[in-house]
């Protein structure tokens, strides 16, 4: 019986999650695939330092080539993240006719179609479940669960550390800085968190989601992404009076032919499930044509759940190699006879939502008439206003307004006038609300 080789490029805390489960669950694994399973190499650019896993030092190297120019192994895991050199080290793996197995997000999103047009030219797979939602097999489920489906909603909390800072800062009333500082120390988010905290992460693994459940090429720099460092105390206080929370949302809808797709902080009623993820923990709320409303949840990320989706997709691969055979599930049908076609991804200024607004302004007669004025105006209107008694630090006063259903591109050229007006101090904030396309129905 043939014995599938595997080898892992990058050795840090998924990598070092990989190979442990490897090691403890040897025995289910092979009862389970069939087949021995054996890890041959890791690859690191610092193979001294210790991982809390142990591992026969003639299996480590700093050349990632040993493993991508090995012919015995069969499938190269790519676990080091980042655009470069993952993609070159994934393009020649392929080129080598080896399965790839990546947890790499950014890549995919940046260069998915030139990744996966490679692997069906060379006929070998690539797997990609970790890449989105940690532990939670979503790829798989939107890959053959509604394989007869039609999808035509994905709303998603899919960033760890920005849920995690959101539910902190909604239950202790804390500032964005002090717990994002909190957060760093105790490893929920990284020394640099722009990633996870300006969106951009999550906008990543929805573009993944939108090519599978769509079928089209998606260019998620047409996906208007906001994050949530100005979010402040006073917004979640109130909004939570109103029966709302904030959540950094993935938000996805639409056909074939074009998606609304945008990623930003978002009310959402305390009463819908997603409201209720908290801490570190993801969720992917989809709806669709035959099935209706499902809802996925757990661990978005760590050494443990993400190394378990990868072993998992090693798993799959190796049964693909047991058996001889590739491509089994076809991630575009069209991929490999003609250019995979471009999804029309919607401006942010065609959508039309409710919205949160917050003004400070100087506490005096007429400035809700001359905000109001404008708002109007523009077409926009206004389904409540409350101005808090207290003033802040710097003499201004706190007003809350939520308005109807309104064109984006009109609320944006309102605000440019309203934040010219002198009895203005700070810049608005604006948060989105979605009710409406969370319902159940």
């Amino acid at each position: 019986m043939k014995k599938i080789k595997a080898g892992i490029i990058g050795f840090g805390t998924v990598g070092a999650g990989v190979v442990k489960i490897l090691q403890d669950n040897s025995t289910v694994l092979r009862h389970r695939l069939g087949v021995p399973l054996e890890l041959k190499k890791v690859a690191d650019l610092d193979i001294k330092s210790s991982r809390g896993v142990r591992i026969d030092k003639d299996k480590l190297t700093t050349d990632a080539y040993d493993i991508l120019d090995d012919s015995e192994i069969d499938i190269v895991v790519e676990l080091i993240g980042g655009i470069e050199p993952a993609r070159k080290f994934m393009l020649r793996a392929i080129e080598n006719k080896k399965h790839v197995v990546t947890a790499n997000k950014a890549l995919l999103a940046e260069h998915g179609c030139e990744i996966f047009s490679a692997a069906s030219a060379n006929g070998v797979d690539v797997a990609f479940e970790a890449s989105v939602g940690g532990g939670i097999p979503i790829i798989r489920t939107v890959q053959e669960g509604f394989a007869s489906d039609r999808i035509f909603g994905i709303f998603g909390i899919l960033n760890g550390t920005a849920n995690y800072i959101l539910s902190r800062m909604t239950e202790e009333n804390g500032n964005f800085e002090d717990i994002l500082k909190d957060a760093q120390a105790n490893g929920y988010a990284e020394a640099d968190p722009t990633f996870d905290i300006e969106g951009i992460d999550t906008a990543h693994k929805l573009a993944i989601l939108i090519s599978l459940a769509f079928g089209k090429k998606v260019d998620m720099h047409e996906i208007y992404t906001e994050g949530i460092s100005q979010i402040t105390p006073l917004d979640i206080e109130f909004v939570r009076e109103l029966g709302y929370k904030i959540k950094l949302l993935a938000i996805c809808r639409g056909t074939e032919r074009e998606v609304d797709a945008r990623v930003h902080p978002t009310l959402i009623p305390e009463g819908h499930l997603l409201s209720r993820v908290g801490e570190a923990f993801n969720a992917i709320f989809i709806k669709s044509r035959d099935v209706g409303p499902t809802m996925f949840y757990g661990k978005g990320a760590g050494m443990m759940p993400t190394g378990s989706a990868v072993v998992a997709d090693i798993m799959g691969l190796a049964r693909n190699v047991a058996k001889g055979i590739t491509n089994r599930v076809l991630l575009f049908p069209a991929i490999s006879s003609s250019p995979l076609k471009k999804i029309r991804i919607k401006p942010v200024r065609e959508i039309e939502t409710q919205y949160y607004i917050r003004f400070s302004a100087v506490d005096k007669p007429g400035v809700l008439s001359k905000i109001s004025g404008i708002l109007g105006r523009n077409n926009i209107s206004v389904h409540s206003v409350v101005q808090k008694g207290r003033q802040t630090r710097k003499g201004s006063v706190p007003i809350f307004m939520l308005t109807h259903e309104a064109k984006e591109s009109n609320l944006q050229k309102a605000l440019k006038q309203i934040d010219r007006l002198d009895v203005l101090r700070h810049k608005t904030m604006v948060i989105r609300i979605e009710e409406g396309i969370l319902h159940a129905e």
